[in-house]
């Protein structure tokens, strides 16, 4: 066994060592000097992620150099290590100082979109700011999808485009697009830069936005006549941004007003959202799980922030919740709120959420308080910030002698999860289970590996049925729903961490919409691992149209017409010979006793990808679920099955 395969340990075992991310004004203290010739990236043995390049330090002071060389100084100034992009005509200018770079690896993708998703699994892997390139028109516009896919999941990535030349702006000239007003909506920021002095300044700048406050996406767009002209770099820059501000530190007042809720609830639940995650708060949220005794449940994008294994753990909410996390919030009478939105997806029909439940909301994104559900007690702050508090808040409430008394209720809660536990039936034609499958990876690759996830039926199976025990082992796209976001992620959650076991778990829909990153994989020696969960169909929406449109199945079948009845999955193309084209390794399972034994000889093979095509069951389908505009009360845990929560409780 090589050293990538050490993820079988048992839970309680230490977290994944991820280094804090610098902060942007901290690296941008630091002084240039351009890099010497032939000088190696320096790098830590033994972290789980890359650490930043060790910048010599000597008197500030100013080097003559390019727009586009000042680029190259600044993102090593900033630590930067990996980027992932492809050249083009109004962004080469910077792909030639790029090249004498020896602290920055630049990553070249078979499309600009898979620059952007593996930016994001970089960002979602490390807690560090993923960084993308591409040039002007429509390699930029291929950046929109996985720019929205990092705003909506606030991941902070900076991507940085070439413009046209400053006298071809506005002219319709070619390949030009305005992607800094295309980009708007789906990016916390974005500058257009057309004077090579702003570009250094610039950088900085972006770098600061996208990694604080709430993160997310900015973009930068560079007009090809500023890479090309000549300027002075210096370094450190001062910046400043007018109006941007944000609020780490919580109101003491609304604090202390969230504990005293805290400690007076009978029906108590912890509702953790990404935000967690991203704030590094894990630690402290299970101090103050375990100080207030109040059971927890994780979204989807907090996976991993409380472990799946700790009794007070309920599991996931939402459309496709356990039984136990759903029913809690439903009967809940408070809910502390901790870096989550209100998701459509938790709350189903919102009128009809939680009905009898106080809500504490805190979030480092005041936009969020009370914009889906009214907070009673509104707190604006830094998860971490908030948590620490809270834990010593409702300490101070202890040492007064007020106590909740959550006996009743866990026994309650205990009853839902002995009752209606996640399960699945294996078919009865021998075939696999897709669920079996998924469950059997995450046991044998262990709660040290790192899970990515493309979007559909194979999504919601991976977050079901893997123990996520550490943060930053989950990464899936949440918000945004983008099919193809799993073989580009995994990709950049390797190359952001190379000693994890990453695994790909994609569906044979999205695996073929970015699949051609496997060759970026094979080349540059990233050797993921691709499981193809293959039904031979878009399995989330086939399962829509088996439950709401008579088992219609119009344009969901990703197979030749009139094959026979026991599944043979996506034949079309032949995945395993299409691994093995891109200089993979190819492999098929197709029986349960089988699984096992593929699976630990892909964690075997770490010199090259590793693809495994699951030929699965077409018919099996996500439980429990909450269909679409209903209610969470509507809960099924099977079809046509509903648990029974023995009425509302008062």
């Amino acid at each position: 066994m090589t050293e990538q395969m050490t993820g079988h340990s048992e839970p309680g075992t230490a977290a994944p060592d991820i280094p804090k991310a610098p902060s942007p004004r901290d690296l941008a203290a630091r002084a240039h000097r351009p890099a010497a010739p032939g000088a190696e990236a320096s790098r830590t043995a033994g972290d789980a992620s890359p650490q930043p390049p060790q910048v010599p330090q000597t008197p500030a002071g100013t080097t003559r150099a390019t727009g586009a060389q000042s680029l190259v100084y600044a993102l090593e100034r900033l630590g930067i290590d990996v980027v992932f992009g492809i050249p083009g005509g109004a962004i080469l200018p910077a792909y030639d100082p790029l090249l004498d770079s020896t602290s920055i690896r630049h990553i070249l993708v078979r499309h600009e979109q898979g620059a952007g998703h593996a930016a994001t699994g970089y960002a979602q892997a490390t807690g560090r700011t993923g960084v993308c390139m591409a040039t002007s028109g429509p390699g930029a516009t291929n950046l929109v999808t996985p720019l929205a896919d990092a705003y909506m999941d606030s991941v902070p990535v900076v991507a940085i485009t070439g413009q046209v030349s400053t006298n071809l702006i506005g002219t319709d000239g070619f390949q030009e697009a305005d992607i800094s007003g295309i980009t708007i909506p789906v990016t916390k920021h974005n500058f257009l830069v057309t004077r090579a002095g702003d570009i250094a300044r610039t950088i900085g700048e972006a770098f600061h936005v996208a990694s604080t406050g709430r993160p997310g996406p900015v973009l930068v767009d560079i007009a090809k006549d500023a890479l090309q002209a000549a300027t002075e770099f210096s370094w450190p820059l001062p910046f400043d941004l007018p109006g941007y501000h944000p609020v780490t530190r919580p109101h003491a007042r609304q604090v202390r007003e969230a504990a005293r809720l805290i400690t007076e609830a009978r029906r108590p639940v912890l509702y953790v959202g990404g935000g967690v995650i991203k704030a590094r708060a894990a630690a402290q949220l299970r101090e103050l799980a375990e100080l207030t005794g109040i059971p927890v449940v994780t979204t989807l994008m907090a996976r991993g922030a409380f472990p799946d294994r700790h009794p007070q753990h309920l599991g996931m909410p939402g459309m496709h919740g356990t039984v136990a996390a759903v029913g809690a919030l439903q009967r809940a009478d408070v809910i502390v709120a901790l870096g989550t939105r209100f998701d459509d997806r938790v709350t189903g029909k919102l009128d009809t959420f939680a009905p009898g439940a106080l809500i504490v909301h805190a979030d480092i994104d005041p936009a969020e308080i009370s914009k889906n559900r009214r907070a009673d007690v509104p707190i604006v702050g830094d998860c971490r910030e908030v948590i620490a508090d809270l834990v010593s808040a409702v300490r101070a409430e202890h040492e007064q002698g007020r106590r909740a008394d959550l006996a009743a209720w866990q026994a309650q809660l205990d009853s839902w999860r002995a009752t209606y536990p996640l399960g699945y039936d294996h078919p009865d034609d021998g075939s696999l289970a897709p669920q079996y499958v998924i469950e059997r990876i995450g046991k044998i690759a262990g709660p040290q590996a790192v899970y990515v996830a493309g979007v559909g039926q194979h999504q919601m199976w991976a977050a079901q049925f893997i123990d996520y025990e550490h943060p930053r082992t989950w990464i899936n796209s949440g918000g945004l729903g983008t099919m193809g976001f799993a073989v580009p992620a995994a990709m950049g959650a390797k190359a952001g961490r190379p000693d994890a076991c990453v695994w790909a778990i994609d569906g044979d829909g999205c695996f073929q919409m970015t699949n051609q990153e496997l060759a970026t994989c094979a080349i540059e020696r990233i050797p993921i691992k691709v499981a193809i969960i293959n039904n031979g169909s878009l399995g989330m929406v086939r399962q829509w149209q088996t439950l709401f449109y008579n088992e219609r199945y119009s344009n969901t079948d990703l197979h030749a017409a009139g094959q026979p009845k026991r599944p043979t999955g996506t034949r079309v193309p032949d995945f395993v010979t299409l691994a093995q084209a891109y200089g993979c390794a190819g492999m098929r399972c197709e029986q349960a006793g089988e699984v096992d034994t593929v699976i630990e000889r892909a964690m075997a093979i770490d010199d090259r990808p590793v693809v495994i095509d699951f030929i699965v069951h077409k018919d099996a389908m996500v439980w429990p679920m909450v269909a679409a505009g209903t209610g969470n009360d509507d809960i099924n845990f099977a079809r046509g099955m509903a648990p029974d929560f023995g009425g509302r409780q008062e």
